[in-house]
């Protein structure tokens, strides 16, 4: 699992007709800066109206999934989106001349081979993951679909199919590491029964359609004039099927390549949701309505988790504990002395302030001219802030010690600089049990989270 963003090092096109629109296209994934994310451009439309993948902007789930952004459309997104999530590829800009990607052979392996083929560049800025700390359930009882969402600290889905289909009958397919994604479900085609074709043809949908990017999905005997009338709806001279199977016998590449599809569709639509995962999804009967309300879900749940975690800072109101009360508690001093204030103060959690300027003594040799603050720094101010929370656990705290143990999953999401105010929460992880406290902290300027680490410190009665 990577933890730096990455783009790639060129841009690179392909180009082909759209599975649903029959309109011939032109696709050129571009290199992006970091945290840009996923974006397409309608190079063909006035202005070039640009559309972000996003699960707010999804229009339309027929038979694959559309989304729509300044007036601008583009159909059938997920096989693009499968393959940059698939090679852990973070910031693309994707100009396109028509309204759809072009399908290719109806997998992803295509692009997969074009992005390879330029390679990737690893980015100085780590991965915005979204951690599931408790199950999303997404069900649909009318369809028996549902898919669950479980902590993991890793990304990897499950999918099970049941088609009630002689030829199919119940599949699954699995993703345990994202290396796995070029070989075993990129190739894996789209796939259609042969009793959908004539629906879907009515509908306006697979103009671009043949038996070269989808597979058809035989699974009842068919007659010479069906036959006929089925190789005149793919603009075939003839095609032929035995009594059950694929039409013009095309072999599977996988015994199970349908539901190894189905996975590739749910790694696309969950693109949308904006951020890289870290968690488990069991998906029992996917289709794309079901993997964008899921989306929607673990969406909303970024958003309630954004706005519960990050401090509310009124300037206004009087602090729990000043600098004096501080310094009363605390046995650190000038310059080591890092936490301004204390704004909140109970039995689990601890919010300090720290207000950063250009006189702080080590911007004088650190990145001189480029004043950024050390991480070293970030980290000693949260442990301070969080050795407040320890103390504050027993009587006379004057009397004891705080000493920092460790410091474990530390990440540095964004520069600060003079002029921030830095926000730290730490928040204890257990019941603190012979004098070990552990401690999950998150550092925030302006509501962005800027850092976050996991510590851990004992607390020492001083000796008389």
């Amino acid at each position: 699992m990577n933890y730096k963003q990455h783009t790639i090092k060129a841009p690179v096109t392909v180009s082909g007709i759209g599975l649903h629109t029959g309109v011939v296209s032109n696709m050129t994934f571009n290199p992006a800066p970091a945290n840009h994310g996923y974006k397409f451009q309608r190079i063909d439309l006035p202005g070039q109206p640009i559309v972000a993948a996003d699960v707010d902007n999804v229009v339309d789930l027929s038979r694959g999934t559309t989304i729509e952004q300044n007036g601008a459309r583009v159909n059938t997104v997920e096989h693009t989106l499968a393959a940059l999530v698939g090679l852990e590829i973070d910031n693309v800009l994707i100009q396109l001349d028509g309204p759809e990607p072009p399908i290719m052979d109806g997998s992803s392996i295509e692009f997969v081979q074009a992005l390879l083929s330029v390679g990737l560049q690893e980015q100085n800025a780590l991965r915005n993951y979204f951690e599931l700390t408790e199950g999303i359930t997404y069900k649909d009882e009318a369809r028996g679909v549902e898919i669950v969402g479980l902590p993991l600290n890793d990304y990897r889905l499950t999918v099970m199919v049941d088609y009630n289909s002689p030829v199919l009958g119940s599949q699954h397919a699995s993703i345990t590491n994202m290396n796995q994604f070029e070989k075993e479900i990129a190739p894996c085609r789209t796939f259609c029964f042969l009793h959908e074709l004539e629906a879907l043809h009515k509908q306006n949908l697979i103009k671009g359609g043949n038996l070269d990017n989808a597979i058809v999905i035989v699974d009842r005997v068919v007659n010479d004039d069906e036959l006929t009338v089925l190789a005149d709806l793919l603009n075939k001279p003839k095609v032929e099927v035995k009594e059950t199977g694929t039409l013009n016998n095309v072999e599977l590449r996988y015994k199970n390549e349908p539901a190894r599809h189905k996975l590739l569709d749910l790694m696309g639509d969950l693109a949308l949701i904006g951020r890289p995962i870290k968690g488990q999804i069991l998906a029992a009967r996917p289709g794309h309505a079901a993997n964008i309300g899921f989306a929607k879900r673990v969406k909303k749940a970024i958003q309630e988790a954004s706005i519960q975690s990050v401090p509310v800072y009124d300037e206004k109101k009087p602090p729990v504990m000043d600098i004096n009360q501080i310094t009363a508690t605390l046995p650190h001093r000038y310059p080591f002395l890092l936490i301004d204030k204390i704004i909140h103060l109970d039995e689990t959690t601890v919010t300090g302030v720290k207000n950063i300027t250009m006189n702080e003594p080590f911007f004088q040799g650190h990145f001189p001219g480029n004043p950024i603050l050390p991480g070293v720094i970030q980290i000693e101010a949260m442990a301070q802030t969080g050795g407040i929370l320890v103390l504050n656990t027993v009587e006379n705290p004057e009397d004891y010690w705080t000493y920092f143990l460790g410091v474990d999953k530390c990440r540095f999401k964004r520069k600060v600089i003079p002029g921030d105010t830095i926000i730290f929460k730490c928040e204890l992880l257990a019941p603190i049990k012979r004098g070990i406290a552990k401690m999950s902290g998150q550092a925030f300027v302006g509501g962005q989270l800027v850092m976050e680490a996991e510590m851990s410190a004992s607390i020492v009665k001083k000796k008389a």
